[in-house]
């Protein structure tokens, strides 16, 4: 976990010397939309005023720990031993200021992704020290959402949707950020956006990914920067913007956030893996890490100075960094005696360090008025965030071919198919026993058919993920929002696949019944929906997640009472009878079928003896009463359980992601 070290350190190095990123200081003046416009800079810490003003970022002696937990230990002598802890960082210092270009470089494993996740607030609350970072001499004392909200993070990955389009993209980013705008205002500030990225040439194309055709990989890093700068951050953090680019377009986004840094006064922070000669051009400050300590603070021209003073020459055909990563050893070795030249670009004076009762006396009164003003249109906010998910969900399942074509294909097969098989079924015993397994296979299929949404649920976790840990809506709009979207959806699918299963069969030919068997079988689709909605949730990959979804359904469907009796089911497995998605619904459909049926009967002996009435087919089944409406609010029931507990994972995901 971070730690603060509050005894003043001795000035020998560069490395003590640490300034990292200009920015406005007001949490809520990168959140709030009124103060995040393209043309109206965030406040700064102490007033509310709309100007850019140089700011800083001072990191002082952050390190960061990593408790492993224990695995299964190789001999029986090392249970009672506990895995060491792995120090990431080791007291890294640095400052940084307004339009400027910070690089962090090292070899793998140095600690650089930790370090910018640390500063962007994304670490858990026990392992971030308010001791280490300040902006302007406020310590960021409340929590990490509170860097959150003024970095802008731009992860290695490019998590974006690809059925929408590059405009597409940057509005909802702007409806999810800059709430107080007016729709005119965020079409402007998106406009001024890509014109800013270079992004207007492509701003109606997809965004695409590798299974779908679209923007190139340099044009879509462009996107991801701008969906994180939508807000106007005035510090923009990005790990490893160049990782899988070619030579230009890796310069082409150096220089953009070159020009970006210069021309709105932000602080860049990037990690980089050794930059060719013309993106070194670009780049202000370098530091330089090795096993989580800084080796180096400053200027390229400071670096070669330090390794000409180390006795090495550079060679003609690498650059001053390349040559440090072959000799970071030495350079590891000596960074504590090297002298450093203090010019003004490159170092400064190391600040003031708080004790523990300093730190715990500051109050954070400027920020309590903005978050009180923020709470007064909380449920407007709610309700906006609600709207623009189910616009962007409509849009992404329209064009998602697949999904919508298949569902209906589904649908429309699979009742016809099943209609024809047992078309026009007698009433007699043989008839009864068809109709138990028409409903049985019914249900088998129907809640077995939404395992094909499994890889968009998973897809679109990742970018949902980004999204809410950001704070640009609540995981609750998001699962309000997917459930009014998919719920006349599939409403509509159980239309197509009923009409042919219930006339063509020959279902009990009362409207009510049928009207009531057509709301079962939604009913039935809503709840797998949840449900491969929550397993979703759970599942790592899309492999796991099937295999679980045809566990937990085969489950569900041995312990439903079709293939075993509830009195002969095993008193330790009798709760997953009262569990089973397939045992409600089935109750349900047999109850429907039958009620109204339970005085006519359905097989004779010797021509005048009644053996099977309606009411006979009830009782085997332990029906003897009408509980149609109670099964009803159960499966409802189940529908909402498993959005709730799909809810309750992806929120406590989203506070502890560091994407």
């Amino acid at each position: 976990m971070a730690a603060c070290f509050h005894p003043k350190p001795t000035i020998n190095g560069e490395d003590d010397s640490v300034i990292l990123f200009s920015t406005s200081s007001s949490p809520q003046g990168s959140t709030s939309p009124s103060s995040s416009s393209y043309h109206s800079p965030p406040p700064s810490l102490s007033s509310h005023h709309h100007s850019r003003t140089s700011h800083k970022l001072t990191v002082r002696n952050l390190s960061y720990t990593i408790r492993l937990k224990g695995s299964i230990p190789d001999s029986f002598f090392h249970l009672a031993q506990k895995p060491k802890p792995v120090e990431v960082l080791k007291s890294v210092s640095f400052v940084a200021r307004s339009s400027e270009i910070v690089a962090i470089l090292g070899p793998s494993g140095t600690g650089k992704s930790s370090l910018l996740k640390i500063i962007s607030g994304r670490v858990n609350d026990k392992d971030f020290d308010p001791c280490s970072i300040s902006i302007d001499d406020h310590l960021m004392m409340r929590s990490p959402d509170q860097l959150r909200k003024i970095c802008g993070f731009v992860a290695q990955e490019d998590n974006l949707l690809p059925l929408l389009t590059v405009r597409e993209t940057l509005i909802f980013s702007a409806k999810f950020r800059l709430k107080e705008m007016s729709s005119k205002e965020k079409e402007e500030r998106v406009e001024s956006l890509m014109q800013e990225l270079g992004l207007l040439h492509v701003a109606d194309s997809f965004v695409g990914d590798e299974e779908n055709r679209g923007i190139s990989g340099g044009e879509r890093k462009r996107v991801s920067i701008g969906v994180d700068m939508i807000h106007d951050p005035p510090i923009l953090l990005l790990d490893e913007p160049t990782s899988g680019l070619d030579s230009s377009s890796a310069l082409q986004v150096i220089e953009l956030l070159a020009s970006m840094a210069k021309a709105r006064g932000r602080t860049v922070l990037l990690s980089i893996h050794q930059p060719s000669y013309r993106i070194l051009r670009y780049i202000s400050k370098f530091l330089l890490l090795s096993r989580g300590s800084v080796v180096h603070n400053g200027s390229l021209e400071l670096l070669e100075e330090n390794i000409q003073r180390l006795g090495f020459q550079i060679p003609t055909q690498l650059n001053a960094l390349e040559f440090a990563m072959e000799i970071m050893p030495a350079l590891e070795a000596s960074t504590p005696k090297l002298a450093v030249v203090k010019d003004k670009d490159s170092y400064e004076s190391y600040p003031q360090v708080w004790s523990d009762e300093e730190c715990n006396r500051i109050q954070q009164r400027d920020y309590d008025d903005d978050d009180k003003r923020m709470g007064n249109f909380w449920f407007f906010s709610n309700l906006l965030e609600i709207m623009f998910l189910c616009s962007r969900f409509w849009k992404i399942i329209y064009r998602t071919k697949q999904l919508f074509l298949a569902r209906t294909m589904q649908a429309i097969v699979g009742g016809l198919g099943l209609a024809s098989v047992y078309v026009k079924v007698r009433k007699d015993e043989e008839g009864v026993a068809e109709r138990l397994g028409l409903f049985a296979f019914s249900l088998s299929f129907l809640l077995s058919s939404t395992v094909e949404a499994l890889p968009i649920y998973l897809q679109e976790r990742r970018v949902l993920m980004k999204e809410a840990s950001r704070g640009a809506y609540k995981i609750s709009s998001y699962i309000i929002a997917n459930t009014i979207v998919f719920m006349p959806f599939l409403f509509a699918v159980s239309i197509l696949f009923a009409v042919p299963v219930y006339w063509i069969v020959g279902l009990n030919p009362s409207i009510s019944a049928f009207a009531f068997f057509t709301f079962v079988v939604w009913l039935i689709i809503l709840m797998a929906s949840s449900l491969v909605l929550f397993l979703s949730a759970i599942s790592p990959d899309f492999i796991s997640g099937n295999s679980l979804i045809c566990t937990v359904l085969g489950s569900f469907f041995l312990f439903s009472g079709y293939f075993i009796p509830k009195d002969n089911i095993p008193k330790y497995w009798l709760f997953m009878y009262y569990v089973s998605l397939y045992r409600y619904p089935l109750d349900t459909l047999l109850t429907n079928e039958y009620w109204s049926l339970r005085n006519e009967c359905f097989s004779w002996r010797l021509g005048n003896m009644c053996i099977l009435s309606g009411n006979d087919v009830l009782k085997s089944r332990g029906l003897e009463k009408d509980t149609r409406w109670i099964n009803v609010g159960i499966m409802f029931g189940f529908f909402l359980f498993y959005r709730v507990l799909c809810w309750i994972i992806l929120a406590r995901k989203a506070s502890t992601t560091t994407i």
